[in-house]
């Protein structure tokens, strides 16, 4: 059989499995904020409406389109606005996103990802309510958090009310180093740990709380809609997978962990159907197991080692890895023997940590413990400051558990 013919069958072999293995995950049982319609209504009625939202925005036990849903209610939504990976969430990571409009509706798309990532006063002139209904995963670096923010300084400086609908976080820890200011990006804009253990909503109010938002900026006129039958630590499993390259909850798990590959000289399987799931490169002294990162529709069309067998390991089994650990990328980093050229994206990195101090420390051949006691300060002044914005109870699983 053709090679492009077995890459096809296995390609949508996975997406039929995938959906088989996401609709059946449940004990979903949770009642999102979208779905507590008593609890906003009555803020949209007669009001003009903006959605920030992407295909994760479903609501009910039909999964209606959060769009659909309240302009079948007779809600008057005037614009959508799309963040990173589209409206449909088809767009690859760190491609552009293009303003559009919903072909089932007619309704205009206006991206904010790229040059428009803060909605203008000539977009949010006729909109009375923005809502922010997006699903998070959890990560300082995932970018839905980032839009969030500048949606909610826009909405500050044009006086607009803002509606978060809130969501479980799936990878509900708090660990990892604090963002240091010197590092701020659109991968990480606050001083929050790389997991950091809030829903969107309490995010909202933290920005809000501790005046995160622009110098000379008020703070965002805010309503949450929480959740019920949610707390913090209690599983979760996503319907619908997040972005294109977190395709199931092993990938959502390991995300924290695998990140910090990004920039390095290893991939984390972009290219395949297992992205966030297995890591390697082109060198049989990385691991046994084989992986051919190839362009695939839906995942990455130009992924790192194109067409090039990669050798690694194979996570899609693992469960050591909970939380934030560093392990995986000492391990790779001695094994590499490139020392400091290992990160081939330094400034990346730091980027991702928010701090440069944790490349830093592994060229310096520090343990992953004495690493973590570099950041345990500031990350206890943040368990401090979280406590104040939480809206849900807490269970023993919030902290950072041991790693076996």
């Amino acid at each position: 059989m053709p090679i492009k013919n077995v890459h096809f069958l296995r390609y949508t072999f996975f997406i039929l499995f995938s959906y088989i293995s996401f609709f059946k995950a449940s004990g979903n049982t949770v009642i999102m904020g979208a779905e507590r319609t008593d609890a906003y209504f009555h803020l949209l009625k007669g009001k003009n409406v903006g959605l920030v939202v992407n295909h994760t925005s479903l609501v009910g036990p039909d999964q209606k389109h959060l769009l659909d849903f309240l302009l079948d209610k007779g809600i008057k939504v005037l614009k959508v606005f799309a963040p990173e990976h589209g409206f449909r969430g088809e767009v690859d990571a760190g491609k552009m996103v293009r303003h559009g409009k919903d072909v089932r509706t007619g309704i205009p798309i206006i991206s904010l990802y790229g040059n428009n990532k803060k909605p203008t006063n000539e977009q949010l002139e006729d909109i009375d309510v923005m809502i922010f209904d997006i699903q998070d995963v959890g990560a300082r670096f995932y970018t839905y958090i980032s839009t969030m923010h500048y949606v909610m300084e826009a909405c500050a400086e044009y006086e607009k009310k803002l509606i978060v609908f809130d969501r479980p976080n799936p990878c509900d820890y708090v660990d990892g180093p604090v963002l240091n200011r010197k590092y701020r990006s659109f991968v990480g804009l606050h001083p929050i740990p790389v997991l950091h253990g809030c829903t969107v909503g309490e995010l909202a109010k933290m920005i809000n709380g501790e005046g995160w938002l622009a110098t000379g900026v008020y703070s965002c006129p805010l309503t949450v809609i929480p959740m019920k039958d949610w707390k913090h630590g209690q599983p979760y499993s996503l319907p619908v997978k997040p972005s294109p390259n977190l395709p199931n909850d092993q990938s959502v798990k390991l995300y924290a962990s695998l990140c910090p590959f990004e920039a390095t000289k290893i991939s984390v399987g972009r290219g395949t159907t297992f992205p966030f799931q297995v890591l390697g490169a082109p060198d049989p002294k990385y691991g046994s197991f084989t992986f051919m990162p190839i362009s695939l529709p839906g995942f990455d069309q130009n992924p790192m080692y194109k067409n090039q067998l990669c050798y690694g390991i194979d996570l899609r089994e693992d469960d050591d890895i909970e939380g934030f650990s560093l392990q995986l990328v000492l391990y790779f980093y001695k094994k590499s023997e490139l020392g400091a050229a290992f990160f081939s994206r330094p400034r990346w990195m730091a980027l991702l940590m928010g701090t440069d101090a944790v490349r830093k420390a592994i060229i310096e051949g520090k343990s992953e413990e004495e690493i973590r006691e570099m950041w345990q300060p500031e990350l206890n002044d943040y368990k401090s400051i979280r406590k104040k914005y939480l809206i849900y109870k807490e269970k023993s699983r919030i902290n950072r558990p041991s790693q076996k």
